[in-house]
């Protein structure tokens, strides 16, 4: 392997890794190297995730549940990880919630606030929980999974749509801060990627034709398709990148 996006002795935490993106994120790292903790909500899915990795990889995974609601949870995330591995070289801020689906007129106060909370508040609550440790180290990497909802407007998925906008700002307000100690702090921001969580809009043959033929590559995206990137972000590779938002969404944003 290239030393360029060797991970070989880091450690990350991916958050809803238990499928989708998350899980090949998770997969991507441990296969050039890195050891990973899965997490999601259930203790079940974790457990399979995991040991599907260390039976390709041994000894490269642990599994913490932990909702990402729960300021509780996450620190629990982060105390197992360094009880196991020793520390926290990356993070993947990947768990995401979107309860409501059409226009913002009709969206009620819970899920409004459950959408900012989960999405734009626990991602800033993980990373101020692993900063110290790589500010002491002078080494660090943190991705946060946006998406290209954050850069139009949208009819349907509105309140979701202004978390992501406000996960880009931010990477680019913790990249002020942190990048001095050598904290690269970036997004990614997806297309639209056939996944559960996106299932609403592509489920159907129809729906996938029509969700796909606005993209100049004409196809939807797959979860490795992110995944290489988060590689990237992570590794010596994009070590003089942060405070940026890659867009990765077939040339549909072109």
């Amino acid at each position: 392997m290239g030393q360029l996006f060797d991970l070989t002795g880091k450690v990350a935490i991916i958050t809803g890794s238990t499928k989708g993106i998350g899980k090949a994120i998770a997969e991507r790292m441990a296969e050039h190297g890195a050891q990973v903790v899965i997490s999601s909500r259930k203790a079940g899915p974790c457990d399979e995730v995991a040991a599907a990795i260390n039976a390709a990889h041994p000894g490269a995974a642990i599994a913490v549940p932990a909702n990402i609601s729960s300021k509780d949870d996450l620190q629990n995330l982060v105390d197992e990880t360094r009880k196991a591995f020793g520390k926290v070289d990356i993070v993947v801020c990947n768990a995401a919630s979107n309860p409501y689906y059409g226009p913002m007129s009709g969206i009620n106060d819970d899920q409004f606030r459950k959408i900012l909370e989960n999405n734009i508040i626990a991602n800033n609550w993980l990373i101020q929980m692993v900063a110290p440790e790589m500010r002491e180290r002078k080494d660090g990497a943190i991705v946060i999974i946006s998406s290209i909802g954050g850069l139009r407007g949208t009819s349907v998925i509105g309140a979701y749509a202004i978390s992501k906008a406000a996960d880009m700002q931010l990477a680019r307000n913790l990249a002020q801060e942190l990048s001095p100690d050598n904290i690269r702090v970036n997004c990614i921001a997806p297309g639209l990627v056939k996944t559960d969580f996106a299932k609403a809009l592509w489920d159907t043959p129809e729906g996938e034709r029509r969700a796909s033929s606005g993209t100049p590559l004409r196809r939807l995206g797959e979860p490795d398709d992110i995944a290489g990137a988060a590689v990237f972000l992570s590794s010596k590779a994009g070590s003089w990148m942060t405070g940026q938002t890659v867009v990765i969404d077939g040339g549909s944003t072109s």
